[in-house]
């Protein structure tokens, strides 16, 4: 027990210590990008969702599982305007040290763009890019309890601009198989630049503190999931001041305590399990539904997302679609592998370890 309190307190000790700005006044802000469909289709943050998907263990270390071992995910987007984007993790567990690892890349290429001075004069082409190595831990406390450590390695490139940071991502997560019940709290996105884009300005990490619970109803095939983020700042709505009073927007008000801000906080997602092979999953993001929003217009399907899931013993493929605006919705497709199913590297989950 002592183990898993010292944990605790050092996370939230690190999570205060390193808490830095929001979205939008940060560098690296990919990193929140969610390359997993079934976390898109989650609403983009879900920290509990009970899913046999290694993929979720990217965004949350303490989702790593022991069933996990030798699973691999692999996700190929083709976003707008020729941006590609890769995501893969690889999962095994070590029966000796009694510990779940994992290895994973989210890498970025926006394509081909030209280069030039100040004056407008092509200088050449270069190729912008993000991407992110990390390596994680996890390991189970007594019965219920997991908790788990991302490390990271950032990187940009954007020709003569370029920047490197490291960062850790600490969780710790809940469960109650009896109860159908999951919830975890994580710090992600502690660190700092080793190199910055410009030596005289120092860019922030996109830090975040969140917390989530999940619940499966005991007599049907249904799944509710509630995820907070941003619990270290009040006020996240980013908030133009100067777009909004050259085109007669009303500005936020930054003072006031509202229901509004309050649930800007939330992500809501449920998740219908048919039978054994098929899950459905819907969501709504409150903050992506209010920040992408057309003031003085109607939302539509704006912050929603909707998947599907079909997971048979040796692939799991998955879909997601998230609305962004009235007409602009990205579509993901995943897949998911046990290698031990197609290359004989021993028994699933418990009974072999390396």
């Amino acid at each position: 027990m002592r183990e898993l309190i010292c944990f605790v307190v050092v996370s939230f000790a690190s999570a205060s210590l390193f808490a830095q700005t929001l979205g939008g006044r940060a560098a690296y802000n990919f990193l929140k990008f969610p390359a997993s469909p079934q976390l898109s289709a989650l609403g983009g943050i879900n920290l509990t969702n009970e899913s046999n998907d290694v993929s979720l263990a990217f965004f949350n270390p303490a989702q790593l599982d022991s069933s996990m071992h030798t699973q691999m995910a692999a996700n190929f987007n083709a976003l707008y305007a020729g941006v590609k984007n890769v995501h893969w993790i690889l999962a095994f567990r070590s029966k000796k040290l009694n510990t779940n690892f994992a290895a994973g890349i989210l890498y970025f290429d926006y394509g081909t763009t030209q280069q030039t001075d100040a004056s407008g004069n092509v200088e050449g082409l270069y190729r912008p890019r993000d991407f992110v190595v990390q390596v994680q831990a996890s390991r189970e406390y007594l019965n219920r309890w997991k908790y788990g450590v991302s490390l990271k390695f950032l990187a940009s490139n954007y020709g003569p601009y370029r920047s490197s940071a490291i960062a850790a991502d600490l969780g710790v997560l809940y469960r109650d198989t009896a109860n159908f019940l999951q919830a975890s709290i994580v710090a992600v996105n502690m660190g700092g630049q080793l190199k910055r884009y410009n030596p005289a300005e120092p860019e922030e990490l996109p830090f975040d503190l969140q917390a989530g619970i999940s619940k499966r109803l005991a007599k049907a095939p249904i799944r509710f999931s509630v995820t907070a983020h941003h619990l270290h700042r009040f006020d996240i709505l980013y908030n133009d001041t100067l777009f909004n009073n050259d085109n007669g927007y009303e500005n936020a008000s930054t003072k006031k305590i509202t229901l509004d801000k309050i649930f800007q906080h939330f992500v809501f997602a449920t998740q219908i399990l048919i039978g054994e092979r098929v899950e459905v999953t819907a969501a709504y993001n409150i903050l992506r539904g209010r920040e992408l929003k057309v003031s003085n217009g109607g939302n539509g399907l704006t912050g929603f997302s909707l998947g599907a899931g079909v997971l048979f013993s040796k692939l799991q493929f998955r879909y997601a679609r998230t609305y962004f605006q009235n007409n602009t919705a990205y579509n993901q497709i995943g897949l998911t592998m046990p290698l031990n199913k197609y290359f004989g590297l021993g028994s699933w989950g418990e009974k072999v370890g390396w």
